[in-house]
C-alpha cells in the first residue's frame, strides 16, 4: 500500500460519512494516479502552480491604488483557504478538497476587482467570475489543455457564488468562507485606508461578531462549525447569519458601491472598455497563444478571455502603450 492509498484509507476511517472521499473522485480525462498525493491534493497543487493563480497577486481585491499591506486576490484566496480548512477540520470533512476549491475559486476574476467584472459584463452581455474561473481551469490553463481537475473541485469553484449550491459540503464551506474572509478583511483594509473608523459598523455586528477582525472571523467560523456539527449540510446560526447580512449590506453601501471609490471604478471600466474594443478591432495584436484560439472559441470569446485574464498593472501598461503618446522629457 503506497502513501496515497494509506491516506485514502485514513479518509474512509476518520472523515464524516458526509465528507467527499478522494478515492471516489473522478476526472473528465483519466490519469495515472500519483503514489503520494490524493486526487484532491493533486488538484490543489495544479491550481497553486498555475499561471492564473500567480496572476492573482496583481489583481485588485477592493482597493485599486493600495500599498503592500492591502489584500489582493491572491491573499484573499489564501485567507479563504485557511478559513475553509479550519471549518472542514472541525466538521471532519475533506480539508484537501476545501483547500483546492478555495485556491481556485477566483482564478477567473478580472483586473480591478468587481469594477472590472461589472465592466466585462457590460461589454459582453454576460460575464460572471465564477463561470470564468471554471473556464480557466477547464479550457484555458496549460496552453488550452486545462488542468483536468476533479468534478468535485470544478463544481465547488463554479458554485462558490451564484444561484446553485455546490454538491459537496466542502464546496458549501468555501461558499460561506469566501464571505467570512471578504467581510472581515475588507473591513480591515477599509480601516487601514481611512474610509472607515472603529465603531462605524452597525452595533449589531460588533455585539454578535466582536470588534476586532480576528474576533469576527473566529465568531463566524465557530458558528458554522457548531451549527453544522452532526448535520448533513453546512448551516449557520440565525443570529450570526443576520449579523453577516447586516455587515454585508453595510460594506456594499459604504465601501463597494461608495462614491469615494467611484472615480477608481470609472477609471477601471474605461481602461477595460478601451482595451476590449481595441483587440476586437486589432485581433492580430493579441499574443499568438490567444490569436490561435479564434477557430475554436471565436473572436469575441477569445478577446474576453484575454482581457479578463490581465492583471491590473499589465492592463494599465497595455493601455499606455496602445493609447498614450510616448512623450518624454525634452533635452536642450
Amino acid at each position: 500500500m503506497n502513501v496515497r492509498e494509506q491516506t485514502e484509507a485514513l479518509e474512509e476511517e476518520y472523515l464524516s460519512p458526509h465528507a467527499a472521499k478522494s478515492r471516489t473522485a473522478r476526472r473528465k480525462e483519466p490519469m495515472e494516479e500519483c503514489p503520494f498525493r490524493t486526487k484532491f491534493q493533486r488538484d490543489r497543487d495544479r491550481i497553486l502552480h498555475s499561471k492564473s493563480f500567480r496572476r492573482l497577486k496583481h489583481k485588485t481585491q477592493v482597493y485599486i491604488v493600495a500599498g503592500d499591506h492591502y489584500r489582493t486576490r491572491m491573499t484573499h484566496s489564501l485567507e479563504v483557504s485557511q478559513i475553509s480548512r479550519t471549518i472542514a477540520r472541525g466538521l471532519r470533512l475533506n480539508e484537501d478538497l476545501a483547500e483546492a476549491i478555495a485556491l481556485g475559486h477566483d482564478v477567473g476574476h478580472t483586473p480591478f476587482g468587481h469594477a472590472g467584472e461589472a465592466a466585462m459584463a457590460e461589454l459582453t452581455g454576460h460575464f460572471a467570475h465564477n463561470e470564468q474561473s471554471l473556464r480557466v481551469v477547464e479550457f484555458l490553463e496549460k496552453g488550452g489543455k486545462g488542468l483536468n481537475l476533479t468534478i468535485e473541485v470544478k463544481d465547488g469553484i463554479v458554485n462558490h457564488t451564484g444561484p446553485h449550491l455546490p454538491k459537496t459540503l466542502e464546496g458549501r464551506i468555501v461558499r460561506t468562507a469566501d464571505r467570512i474572509a471578504y467581510l472581515a478583511h475588507d473591513y480591515d483594509d477599509s480601516l487601514r485606508a481611512g474610509l472607515l473608523t472603529p465603531g462605524d459598523l452597525p452595533r449589531l455586528v460588533y455585539e454578535r461578531l466582536g470588534t476586532q477582525t480576528s474576533q469576527m472571523i473566529t465568531s463566524m467560523v465557530a458558528d458554522m462549525i457548531t451549527a453544522s456539527a452532526g448535520q448533513d449540510d453546512i448551516r449557520q446560526g440565525a443570529a450570526c447569519k443576520e449579523a453577516m447580512d447586516v455587515f454585508r449590506a453595510f460594506m456594499f453601501d459604504h465601501i463597494y458601491h461608495s462614491e469615494v471609490l467611484a472615480h477608481e471604478r470609472r477609471q477601471a471600466a474605461f481602461v477595460l472598455r478601451e482595451l476590449y474594443g481595441y483587440f476586437l478591432a486589432h485581433f492580430e495584436a493579441l499574443p499568438q497563444e490567444f490569436a490561435a484560439r479564434e477557430s475554436c472559441w471565436g473572436r469575441r470569446q477569445t478577446v474576453t478571455d484575454y482581457v479578463a485574464g490581465l492583471t491590473d498593472s499589465y492592463a494599465v501598461q497595455l493601455f499606455n502603450e496602445i493609447f498614450m503618446p510616448p512623450v518624454g522629457l525634452m533635452v536642450h
